[in-house]
C-alpha cells in the first residue's frame, strides 16, 4: 500500500533518544499527524527492561546495528566494535543508561560556534522539562517530566570504599555531578520508579502509541528522502516486503543517528558531491559536512585483579542471580535492577583547565562477565576496572557511503588519537585511575594492576598501551553538525542547509561531543526541537542563586 499524499504533517526516521521523544511530543497536538518509521523491532521484552540486561543486550544482534569502525589508523590499525539501536527508542533502549547532561560550558561552547539559541541558559530548561529526577524540583532539576532520574543502587558496587579513597587521594567529591560539574559522585541512571529501564521508547513513546494522530511502523527501512527539486516532500521504504512512499504535509524528520542520518542525506543526494558522484548518486545540494566532524568518547582501559573475591562476580553465581532476577521483576530492586557502577569521577587533569576532561569508568566486574556456578562452571575473575573516557578530544573522523544501496552500511572512520593532545589527556587520566586504586581503602582490595601493567609507566610504554587497548564509549556525534561555516548541515532550527521541509534532530547535529553519556543531551534535543516545530520556545535560564 501507499500512504495517501498528505495523510502526515511529518514523518519522522528513527524511533531512538530523539526520534521517540518527537513523535511523542508533537502528537500531543491532537491535530498534528505523525508517521514513525523504525527499521528495527519493538524489543519490548524483560531482558531491556531489567536494567542489568544491557551487559547481555548491547551485545545481542536483534537488538543493533553491528557496525565496526574501519582500521584505525591511530590504533595499529584495529576494528572496533560499535553497536547502535536498532529498536524502538534506539540505543537508550540497550545502553548503560547513565544520566549526564554534560558540562555547562559545552553547550556555551556550541552557541560561539554558530548555533545559537543553543547556550546553557538555552538548553537547561528542557533538561529541567524532561526530567523526573531524585533530587526534585529544587530549580537545578526537574521533577514533573516523563524521564526518571534514580542514584545508583550501590550495595556490593564498593562504592564507599572507592569514595573514602578518592577522598583520601585528594580528589573532589559531590553529591549532586550537575550542579558542581566536577568531581566524584554516585552514578545517576535513567531507571524508573519501579526499576525499569527508562528508555524513550518507555517513557515518551509507548504512552503516545494509543494517539490515533500517531502512526508506528517498526521493520520500515528508508531508502532515501524524496525530493522536489530542492524541497523534501516525503520518503521512500520498505516495510513488510513491500516498496512503500509517505509524501508530507509539513516536512521529513531524520532522527536515526550520527550513522544513519548521514546515510541517509547521501543516499539522497545531499553530501559532498564528489563523492556522491563516486556511487554513482545524483548530485541534488552539494553539502561537504554531510558526514564529517564526527567526534567520539574514547575510552582507555586500566584493570586490576582484586585482592579476594570482593567483586561483582559473587553476585553472578547462578543462585543469587535468579534470586536477583526474582526480586527485580516483583519488586524492582536488588543487585540486577541497578547498574555495575562503583561511582563516576568526572575530573581534570590539570587544575589550569576551565573544566574536566577525564571521566572514570569504574566497575566492580568486567563487562563481558558470565554466570557461574561451583563444580559447574567456573566463577570469571575477580578484577575491577577504572577506564578513562576522554570528555573533550580534540580527534575528529567522517562517515562515508560504502555503496548506494541503502542496506550497505557505512564506512565509519573515527580517527581516534589522531590529535597527540588526546595521548596526552590520556596518559594524565591513567595516572590519576592509579592514584585512586593505589589509595586506601581500594588500595587494600587491590592485588595487582593487570592492564596496562605496573610496568608500564613510560609516555611511549603508555602511548603502546593506549594504540593496543582503547576503544569507544559509544558516543557518537557530530556529522550533521549545527552552524553556519562550510562544514555546517543544519542551521540552529535544525534545518538542512539548502533544503527546504527537511531537519536532522538527533545527536548528529551536536557541534561536538559534550563532556558526559550523550543520551541526555540527545533527549534535550528531541525536546528543544519539539518545540521548534511548535512554534514556541521555553524562557532561556535564569540563575538567581
Amino acid at each position: 500500500m501507499q500512504f495517501e499524499t498528505g495523510q502526515f504533517d511529518y514523518v519522522i526516521v528513527g524511533a531512538g533518544s530523539a526520534g521517540a521523544v518527537l513523535a511523542a511530543r508533537l502528537t500531543e497536538d491532537a491535530a498534528t499527524r505523525v508517521l514513525l518509521l523504525e527499521a528495527g523491532g519493538k524489543g519490548d521484552d524483560w531482558l531491556l527492561r531489567m536494567p542489568l540486561g544491557f551487559l547481555k543486550a548491547l551485545f545481542k544482534p536483534g537488538y543493533t546495528w553491528p557496525y565496526m569502525s574501519e582500521p584505525e589508523p591511530h590504533l595499529n590499525q584495529r576494528r572496533l566494535f560499535l553497536p547502535r539501536g536498532r529498536l524502538l527508542g534506539g540505543s537508550s533502549s540497550i545502553n548503560g543508561m547513565f544520566y549526564m547532561r554534560g558540562h555547562s560550558s559545552d553547550f556555551d561552547r556550541w552557541a560561539q560556534k554558530g548555533a545559537s539559541g543553543w547556550s546553557h541558559a538555552d538548553v537547561l530548561p528542557y533538561f529541567l522539562k524532561m526530567e523526573r529526577h531524585w533530587a526534585g524540583d529544587d530549580g537545578k532539576h526537574g521533577a514533573q517530566g516523563p524521564l526518571a532520574v534514580t542514584r545508583n543502587a550501590t550495595r556490593h558496587l564498593l562504592h564507599d570504599q572507592l569514595m573514602e579513597a578518592a577522598q583520601a587521594a585528594g580528589l573532589p567529591i559531590t553529591e549532586d555531578i550537575h550542579v558542581y560539574e566536577e568531581g566524584v559522585a554516585r552514578g545517576e541512571l535513567t531507571i524508573d520508579e519501579r526499576g525499569r529501564r527508562a528508555s524513550t521508547f518507555a517513557a515518551y513513546l509507548k504512552p503516545a502509541m494509543a494517539r490515533p494522530n500517531l502512526t508506528v511502523l517498526t521493520g520500515a527501512q528508508v531508502s532515501r528522502v524524496m525530493l522536489e527539486g530542492k524541497r523534501a516532500i516525503g520518503v521512500a521504504f520498505t516495510h513488510e516486503g513491500e516498496a512503500k512512499q509517505a509524501l508530507v504535509g509539513c516536512e521529513v524528520i531524520l532522527s536515526g543517528g550520527s550513522y544513519n542520518s548521514p546515510q541517509l542525506l547521501m543516499l539522497s543526494g545531499i553530501g559532498p558531491a564528489e563523492h556522491l558522484r563516486q556511487h554513482g548518486i545524483a548530485v541534488a545540494h552539494d553539502l561537504p559536512g554531510v558526514g564529517q566532524n564526527l567526534s567520539e568518547h574514547p575510552r582507555v582501559p586500566v584493570e586490576f585483579a582484586a585482592n579476594g573475591a570482593v567483586t561483582f562476580v559473587n553476585q553472578l553465581r547462578f543462585d543469587r542471580a535468579a534470586r536477583h532476577v526474582i526480586e527485580w521483576k516483583l519488586f524492582g530492586t536488588g543487585a540486577f535492577a541497578a547498574q555495575v557502577n562503583s561511582a563516576n569521577p568526572i575530573l581534570r587533569t590539570d587544575p589550569r583547565l576551565a573544566q574536566p576532561d577525564i571521566q572514570l569508568w569504574c566497575n566492580p566486574v568486567k563487562v563481558g562477565a558470565h554466570l557461574w556456578f561451583p563444580g559447574i562452571k567456573a566463577p570469571p575473575k575477580h578484577e575491577m576496572t577504572s577506564d578513562v573516557i576522554l570528555l573533550h578530544p580534540e580527534s575528529r573522523g567522517h562517515v562515508e557511503l560504502r555503496s548506494a544501496d541503502p542496506a550497505d552500511k557505512v564506512k565509519i572512520h573515527l580517527n581516534i588519537f589522531s590529535a597527540a593532545a588526546d595521548f596526552a589527556t590520556a596518559r594524565a587520566g591513567i595516572r590519576i585511575a592509579r592514584r585512586l586504586y593505589g589509595t586506601e581503602p581500594m588500595a587494600g582490595l587491590v592485588a595487582s594492576e593487570t592492564l596496562p601493567g605496573p610496568d608500564v609507566t613510560s609516555d611511549e610504554a603508555l602511548d603502546e598501551h593506549i594504540r593496543q587497548y582503547a576503544q569507544v564509549t559509544q558516543h557518537p556525534v557530530g556529522t550533521c553538525a549545527i552552524g553556519q561555516g562550510p562544514l555546517a548541515v543544519v542551521d540552529p532550527q535544525l534545518r538542512v542547509h539548502g533544503i527546504a521541509g527537511l531537519r536532522v534532530i538527533d545527536a548528529s547535529v551536536m557541534p561536538d561531543v559534550p563532556g558526559g553519556n550523550t543520551n541526555a543531551p540527545t533527549i534535550m534535543i528531541g525536546e528543544k526541537a519539539a518545540d521548534m516545530l511548535r512554534g514556541r520556545s521555553l524562557p532561556r535560564f535564569e540563575d538567581h542563586t
